[in-house]
């Protein structure tokens, strides 16, 4: 059974457009001018039930929309949606104990409190057993490691011991569906290791389902097999993660050590040269033409060592973006007068 099901979501804001000048300002004392930006449009993917899966794209793409939408806290312009057989934007009692939304820049825990003063409001808003409370608080404190730290203010604490808190708040009441916005934003890499050992652990263990936007790929290559790109608010990829690089990666790397200390001079001939320590270098190949390049080399030169790569994830997918940036981006925002959304 599916967990999270979109159907064609749409989300659109009206948005006031302020002129320049003091000129402009009078002029907006009368007439005010407005563009409708469109945050989503005609978003549809299915999650199944204990999925794990990695949701994509740059700033302003519509991920952060997305997840509120899912959550409840704002209303579509059109399409639906259905989160464990509940529409979100309802706001069912019996919805809101049965998922957590984790935003890695929002803190819910009281910032001059310890935060086992906010665990214990989070036991009475979601009415958590006490038994239950203390053993689900204990096993997260431990697998996270901030059992120590659970009585100290939460201000005191570096962030990635507060993000680390901030999980434990949102599954103390245990729920089935985890959506989490950059949870690892701006953490050291210990800190990004232990939130992604957690989440490996815990969701294996649990079989929650869990929808994942980060902008770190070690975060998404660690937790996620399947990924949904989203650009401009449409859906470009969803899928299996290894899919995207030949989806959208045409280059592979080869990796060459030359035997004799030092490169031959027209290796630009055979590919781009991405990185050159003599007597190594790097050379990103079209896909098709790698048996011939390497069957060419290998005839030329005395080769110690050969590889072939794929590309970096994070490379190919900023690559992506970068291209399709600036003709998305425009056509997200159509500015019009006097605009109504709904």
């Amino acid at each position: 059974m599916a967990a999270i099901i979109a159907d064609r979501l749409v989300k659109t804001y009206r948005v006031f457009r302020k002129q320049p000048s003091w000129r402009g300002a009078l002029r907006n004392l009368f007439h005010r001018e407005y563009t409708t930006v469109r945050a989503v449009q005609d978003v549809s993917f299915r999650i199944e039930r204990g999925e794990i899966v990695a949701f994509l794209g740059p700033n302003g793409a519509g991920k952060t929309t997305t997840l509120k939408l899912l959550a409840g806290l704002i209303y579509p312009t059109s399409g639906t949606a259905s989160v464990l057989d509940y529409i979100p934007w309802e706001r069912d009692h019996a919805y809101r104990r049965r998922f957590s939304l984790v935003m890695g820049q929002k803190n819910q825990l009281w910032w001059d409190l310890p935060a086992q003063e906010s665990f214990v409001l989070h036991r009475e808003i979601y009415r958590i057993e006490p038994t239950t409370f203390t053993r689900r608080l204990d096993e997260l404190t431990a697998l996270l490691e901030v059992r120590q730290l659970v009585r100290q203010p939460v201000r005191e604490l570096s962030l990635g011991e507060r993000m680390r808190m901030e999980l434990i708040a949102a599954l103390l009441h245990d729920p089935e569906v985890l959506l989490l916005d950059e949870p690892t934003i701006g953490l050291d890499v210990v800190s990004q290791r232990k939130v992604q050992e957690f989440l490996k652990h815990y969701q294996a263990e649990r079989q929650i389902t869990v929808l994942l936007t980060s902008h770190y790929m070690k975060d998404v290559e660690a937790l996620c097999r399947r990924a949904i790109v989203i650009n401009a608010g449409r859906i470009q990829h969803d899928g299996p993660l290894a899919d995207i690089l030949d989806r959208f990666s045409s280059h592979k790397v080869i990796q060459l050590q030359f035997a004799n200390g030092t490169l031959p001079e027209n290796l630009a001939q055979y590919g781009r040269v991405v990185e050159q320590t003599p007597p190594r270098v790097k050379l990103s190949v079209p896909r098709s033409k790698i048996p011939e390049v390497l069957s060419t080399l290998l005839a030329q030169y005395a080769v110690e060592d050969v590889g072939v790569q794929e590309r970096p994830l994070e490379e190919v997918i900023a690559e992506f973006f970068t291209a399709s940036g600036v003709e998305s981006r425009e056509s997200r925002v159509e500015g019009r007068k006097n605009g109504v959304v709904s």
